[in-house]
């Protein structure tokens, strides 16, 4: 039986329902409206109403649509209307209680996603005692676009402002304001990281997961410029904010989308190319001073406790579910992995050596993971050598057996085991419909644990290097694996990734 539940906060009576001892409150603004001069500024603190209904989900931010028809297909993000889509989703178990909190900032390159996809429902945490929060924050042109006389990383002061509304407001909705995580996925988990080592983030969060993403991932000034140069290009307009806003939305995404692709393949006189994400965090000296894992290198956010890790096949989903791997012969591999610099092109070689007989698409799965997720993390791990907040580290290891068991482990495919959400469709194409439960329950369980004290159930990383290996396949249970990474830190030392 579903019920009306009220709490009463200064913005205005939050209404929300309350069903099998769950209370949820969805679409919850924690800053004005970005529209109007709003549109590329600072968040603002959002108005006062006399009621604000939170029994559906509140507008998404309007985003391109993936550049991948095959990955919107298997990963779809909701569209949701309307002009407030600064707003987040509450599940809690008692309004009067004083539980951890977990902050959820979901992926997308930066560009998609949304906090409201029902894969991020947060009952089944709620269920074990934890308060959960997701957040939707402005993307791609709106948040993270370099425009002159525009705040910059306003996607960034989106998140500070959500956790700042969790900080003054969680205790009404049961939640221990001292003891928040924060928690994302891919470029969510990215945005951890760049939380971590910001300023004005300090404070707002006691814990922090990463899952598939770390520190390296913002563009310098002159990169964000470059690729704002490209977007006015390809839109014929002066680059302003002015400009820009006169543009219709549809037509803003149809030439970010085209700039996503044009920013990792051209180079403009100044040398400049970008070999990471298209649209990202800038360091701007202020809201973002520096890199994050420079920052991170110099002490920043080493007294929070840290949980990180990626999937054993990350780029399993960008090349087997697209279908690149049919295309991906010796020549598409050469310039694929030319794409991302001499000094790792010249690690090719090892990569055969390691793996005779690899094919081509075998060869780019792993060289790419490596370069876009295993070794940021790894130098994250040595940036927070002298942390005082512990660091945990897993790894997933299960294998689907969906595309012939030629998946792995890839992107995306722990999201549904650590909400304990495998019954939803998203993503199911991936994992199949027989996913295990058990390793949902042991996933799930062992984030509850870091959420509520600060261990996950395996010991700290430091000194053994040691990696929880999550696994459910052939009987082989999840077992803790001493430096599991030692070859590929190995072959990557002294490269600077860019």
């Amino acid at each position: 039986m579903t019920g009306i539940r009220l709490v009463e906060l200064a913005q205005g009576t939050i209404r929300g329902l309350e069903e099998a001892g769950i209370c949820s409150f969805r679409g919850i603004p924690y800053a004005a409206a970005p529209v109007g001069a709003l549109r590329f500024a600072a968040p603002q603190s959002p108005p006062r109403v006399a009621v604000v209904d939170a029994t559906s989900y509140g507008a998404t931010v309007s985003t391109p649509p993936q550049r991948s028809p095959e990955i919107d297909a298997l990963l779809p993000d909701p569209v949701r209307p309307g002009d407030q889509p600064l707003n987040l989703n509450i599940w809690t178990p008692d309004v009067s209680a004083r539980l951890p909190v977990l902050v959820w900032i979901h992926g997308g390159g930066f560009v998609t996603g949304a906090g409201s996809t029902e894969v991020f429902d947060g009952s089944a945490f709620a269920r074990d005692g934890v308060v959960v929060v997701t957040i939707n924050y402005r993307l791609a042109v709106e948040g993270f676009v370099a425009l002159p006389g525009a705040v910059a990383n306003r996607g960034l002061l989106d998140q500070v402002a959500a956790l700042e509304w969790v900080r003054d407001h969680i205790a009404a909705f049961g939640g221990d304001p001292d003891l928040v995580t924060v928690a994302g996925e891919s470029a969510g988990a990215m945005a951890v990281s760049t939380l971590l080592s910001m300023p004005r983030a300090r404070g707002l969060f006691r814990r922090a997961i990463a899952q598939s993403g770390a520190g390296h991932h913002v563009h310098s000034a002159d990169e964000a410029a470059f690729v704002a140069e490209l977007f006015a290009a390809d839109l014929g307009v002066e680059l302003s904010c002015d400009a820009v806003a006169a543009i219709p939305v549809d037509d803003l995404h149809q030439a970010l989308n085209r700039v996503l692709g044009s920013a990792t393949a051209s180079e403009d006189p100044r040398g400049r190319r970008i070999r990471r994400l298209g649209v990202q965090p800038v360091v701007d000296g202020d809201v973002l001073p520096a890199r994050p894992v420079e920052a991170i290198g110099a002490g920043a956010g080493a007294d929070v406790d840290l949980l990180i890790g990626t999937n054993t096949d990350e780029y399993g989903l960008f090349v087997e579910a697209t279908g690149l791997a049919a295309r991906l012969d010796e020549e598409m591999l050469a310039g694929l992995v030319g794409r991302l610099g001499d000094d790792v092109a010249a690690l090719l070689p090892s990569y055969r050596e390691d793996a005779p007989g690899a094919s081509p698409e075998r060869l780019f799965r792993d060289v790419q993971a490596d370069w876009f997720f295993v070794v940021p993390m790894l130098r994250l791990l040595e940036a927070r050598r002298a942390a005082t907040g512990r660091t945990h580290v897993y790894q997933l290891a299960w294998n689907p057996p969906t595309y012939g068991g030629r998946l792995g482990a890839c992107h995306t495919l722990e999201i549904p085991f650590v909400f304990d959400t495998l019954a939803d469709p998203w993503g199911q194409d991936l994992r199949g419909v027989d996913a295990p439960q058990r390793l949902a329950d042991e996933m799930h369980r062992a984030w509850v644990s870091f959420v509520t004290t600060g261990d996950p159930g395996w010991p700290a990383y430091a000194p053994d290097l040691g990696v929880l290996r999550f696994d459910a396949g052939d009987g082989r249970a999840s077992e803790v694996v001493l430096d599991p990474h030692a070859r590929t830190r190995d072959r990557w030392a002294g490269l600077a990734l860019q």
